[in-house]
């Protein structure tokens, strides 16, 4: 595999307030360059029973006026973030630029927007938003009287109007299209497409709770509830109560079951259907708005499969969708893009391969231009192209699964069924985590993050022979595994989902030296829902080439110390035959 030099990833309150860009100040004084100016505006909202401000910035750029109108684009900061950081005001910069009206707003309950966080509910978030389309479509004025008189409209009171953002900034996008239809075009980027899957992921089954994220949820939550430490003056209507101090309490109510250990039947419930009805999974047959998805493969938090689920429900209904996986997400390298890739501290929006995809997708949207070329279904970056003109590759559709390999009794992964040595193997977890893929706590100290790594005896691995030719794996693997555990089919039916067995399947380059890379750094949680019965576990995405020599290593471990796993020690035994044992499979490029 291609390696960088190590970045270490931004603190999280950057990476997950600023999902565009590093830091980008407005360099000129308002209205000095001629090109646009900006004005803040405060907007007073109804929005989840509480009335609150909301606080915009209003980028106009030179010339629009009510003869000279122009299509707009709407913008949000990302969690922990407003409208001042330094990707939202290079969006809004960039934007005005080009000719677009840019509204740029912090999202509810964060920067000097009130009312609580309530994680880009439609019915409350997604309200708010279209009451800022309202402005744009001039049928409200800002708390000051200005009106956006400016606004191309498709009909009265319904402006020319997209929305662009990332991450907390990308949800509310979806949020706000499947209220309000006169948005007409969405830019998501490194975004959730349902939060249980996100935050307590179970990469074979959504019936069951799966195994907690518990850096990334309580790095998410501290953010948040840590308001009065950061924010001086806080705003009224962003208190809830002291046991819920700025989120809505079905929020808090999520976390406290998540870091509980216990998964009973009722909260569980509970749980899931809070965290999905605040998620596009439940909200996405809506929307009708064209979409461009924009997803990072090095993405511990969301990763390639949340989009690609977007992507494959909007599809399904016949909404317009386009999906471009770029080289960063959430997980490291945010503030030090790769050679190419979009990054608007260096304002390469027109220059980046991603960049120009946006802007093409407002052009034929909100400018009406339909020679303006949207690109083809999937575009996916190439770590290992140096020319950074050449790093992307398209495809018409999404990757098949085209090989299969078997989980061989001797350890081997074998491609055919035939070569299956008989035989068993057995791990068992221990008490505390025995495997490290990531930390997201260590991006908040700015700390380098130690290698992956597994403990003897707390895992099981299948070695494929070395490759005799480059393999290119693009997509999501799926592994179909059968495991015996008799200490986890006793516990199993107790009633509360923390009996079930926990494990994590988990994908490895591994080099001639010996060497072995996770690629990403991405595992696949699970949360076993019957291990009498066979499951099949769909792994993260990933775009990865495999180099001739190397070789493919499925491995299925006991833990991840960033996630909570198993109750108990339940020892796992799994035992292949010819004919009875478990499958690989990958979508390679050519297989």
């Amino acid at each position: 595999m291609f390696r960088r030099a190590p970045r270490f990833r931004a603190p999280l309150a950057l990476a997950l307030g600023a999902a565009l860009a590093a830091p980008l100040a407005l360099t000129a004084p308002v209205g000095a360059t001629g090109q646009y100016t900006v004005s803040a505006l405060k907007f007073t909202v109804r929005a989840g029973g509480r009335t609150c401000a909301v606080d915009a910035d209003l980028y106009r750029p030179a010339g629009v006026d009510g003869s000279h109108q122009a299509p707009a684009v709407l913008a949000t900061n990302g969690f922990g973030g407003s409208k001042s950081d330094g990707g939202s005001r290079a969006v809004g910069k960039a934007l005005a630029e080009r000719g677009y009206v840019s509204l740029v707003y912090s999202g509810l309950g964060f920067g000097n927007s009130g009312c609580l966080i309530s994680l880009d509910d439609p019915r409350i978030d997604g309200a708010a938003a279209s009451a800022l389309v309202d402005f744009l479509g001039r049928k409200r004025a800002a708390d000051d009287g200005t009106r956006a008189d400016f606004v191309t409209l498709d009909s009265a009171g319904d402006p020319r109007v997209g929305m662009i953002g990332g991450s907390y900034g990308g949800a509310i996008q979806l949020a706000t299209a499947a209220v309000d239809h006169r948005v007409d075009a969405l830019v998501p980027l490194i975004t959730w497409n349902d939060l249980a899957y996100s935050l307590d992921p179970d990469s074979a089954s959504t019936t069951v709770p799966g195994a907690f994220k518990w850096q990334w949820t309580n790095g998410f939550y501290l953010i948040g509830e840590s308001q009065p430490l950061t924010v001086p003056n806080l705003d009224p209507s962003r208190i809830n109560s002291l046991t819920c101090l700025h989120f809505v309490s079905r929020a808090c109510a999520m976390v406290r079951t998540l870091n509980s250990g216990s998964y009973p039947a009722g909260a569980t419930a509970r749980l899931l259907a809070y965290a999905r009805s605040v998620s596009p999974v439940s909200y996405l047959s809506r929307i009708e708005a064209p979409v461009l998805l924009v997803q990072g493969q090095a993405d511990t938090l969301f990763n390639l499969n949340e989009a690609t689920a977007t992507y494959r429900t909007l599809r399904a209904r016949g909404t317009t969708a386009r999906m471009i996986w770029q080289s960063w997400g959430h997980s490291g390298g945010m503030s030090d893009p790769a050679a190419g890739e979009l990054d608007l501290s260096h304002e390469n929006l027109g220059t980046s391969y991603v960049g120009r995809r946006i802007l093409a997708w407002f052009d034929r949207y909100l400018r009406g231009r339909k020679g303006a070329d949207i690109g083809p279904a999937l575009a996916y970056y190439r770590d290992w192209i140096t020319d950074p003109d050449r790093t992307y590759a398209t495809a018409d559709r999404l990757p098949a699964l085209t090989e299969k390999l078997y989980l061989s009794g001797d350890g081997k992964l074998v491609d055919n069924r035939k070569e299956v040595a008989r035989g068993s193997r057995t791990y068992t977890n221990r008490l505390y985590p025995t495997s490290h893929s990531e930390s997201s706590l260590t991006g908040i100290l700015g700390l380098p993050d130690p290698p992956p790594h597994d403990t003897a005896g707390t895992f099981l691995g299948w070695t494929g022979a070395p490759l005799a030719r480059t393999t290119d794996v693009v997509g999501a693997p799926r592994a179909t595994l059968r495991v015996l555990s008799p200490e986890a089919e006793r516990t199993q039916n107790s009633g509360d989902g923390a009996d079930r067995l926990v494990l994590f399947a988990k994908l490895y380059d591994v080099a001639p030296d010996g060497t072995a890379t996770l690629v990403h750094r991405l595992v696949a949680p699970v949360r076993v829902p019957d291990v009498t019965r066979s499951f099949t576990v769909t792994l993260p995405g990933i775009v990865h080439r495999f180099a001739e020599g190397h070789r493919l290593r499925l491995v299925i471990a006991a833990s991840d110390d960033a996630y909570y796993g198993n109750r108990g020690i339940k020892p796992v035994t799994v035992v292949s035959a010819p004919r009875d044992t478990g499958v690989l499979e990958l979508p390679v490029l050519g297989g």
